[in-house]
């Protein structure tokens, strides 16, 4: 079962991450950067890493995505 879960979960965080990539849309993009960072905690959680997992939820899917979505909104107040 645990195998099935690390496999859905390292397949996701690749395709999340080859879309945000590719995704012209710049806002979409830092969302879709949120998910693999979310993906990545489900990882670590099923490594038994929790203290990993929980660095990764607060800071790389969650406060660099808010870093990133204020920083576009900057930008587009400037234009």
């Amino acid at each position: 079962m645990t195998g099935i879960i690390i496999l859905f979960a390292f397949v996701a965080v690749v395709l999340v991450a080859f879309v945000a990539i590719t995704h012209r849309s710049l806002p979409d993009s830092i969302i879709l950067f949120m998910g693999v960072g979310l993906g990545a905690v489900v990882l670590f959680f099923v490594f038994q890493a929790p203290d990993v997992a929980l660095t990764e939820a607060v800071i790389g899917a969650g406060i660099s995505t808010i870093i990133f979505l204020m920083a576009l909104k900057h930008l587009k107040d400037e234009k």
